[in-house]
């Protein structure tokens, strides 16, 4: 099966939706708090067994597919037609988007780390020496927050990929325009 923009959107979206489901899913999966059991002059925190941390980096890996899906589908030569990088960001929507997608795709990865981690870190290290302590779990609202940024990355990726459509059709038409061949296009624009 040849690669094709249909194919390539349909990669990028299918895998942002996972993100989404997974992020959203260790959301609601993650306890308020653990249990503090009092020891001599120590907190052990005993938390239930949930699969927010497997659940989060689930959700992380495929943002991170779908974000590489995304940007390389951008400069794929569909058909074996090449275009050169400069003639996809001359179109300023073009250059708009894709730079809102680079930026949610950073922020998306931050808020499903962070929380992920800190969970983590949360369930390893449950020995406390302040009697006090609460038995904290990871802040509430990032991993779902991180969810909905994930599914707003791999729908920015697709508006990209879309313009950049756009951007090869205007690519071709011009060098059509200009009477040269695909061998001259190349040359010129190395």
């Amino acid at each position: 099966m040849a690669v094709s923009v249909k194919l390539m959107s349909l990669l990028v979206g299918t895998l942002g939706v996972i993100s989404f489901v997974f992020g959203v899913v260790a959301e609601n999966k993650k306890p308020a708090s653990g249990t503090p059991i009092p020891g001599k002059g120590h907190v052990v925190c005993k938390y239930q067994s949930d699969p927010t941390v497997a659940l989060g980096f689930l959700s992380f890996m495929f943002l991170l597919a779908s974000s590489c899906a995304g940007y390389l589908s951008l400069f794929y030569p569909y058909e074996g037609k090449s275009v050169p990088r400069g003639a996809f960001f001359k179109s300023s929507t073009f250059f708009a988007f894709f730079n809102i997608a680079l930026f949610t795709t950073g922020l998306a990865i931050t808020m499903l780390v962070w929380p992920t981690v800190t969970e983590q870190l949360h369930l390893t290290r449950n020995v406390h020496f302040n009697l006090d302590t609460a038995c904290p779990t990871a802040k509430t609202g990032l991993l779902g927050g991180g969810a909905f940024l994930s599914l707003d990355s791999s729908l920015f990726w697709l508006v990209a990929l879309m313009l950049a459509g756009n951007a090869r059709e205007d690519y071709f038409d011009e060098i059509a325009e200009k009477g040269t061949t695909n061998v001259e296009a190349v040359k010129s624009s190395a």
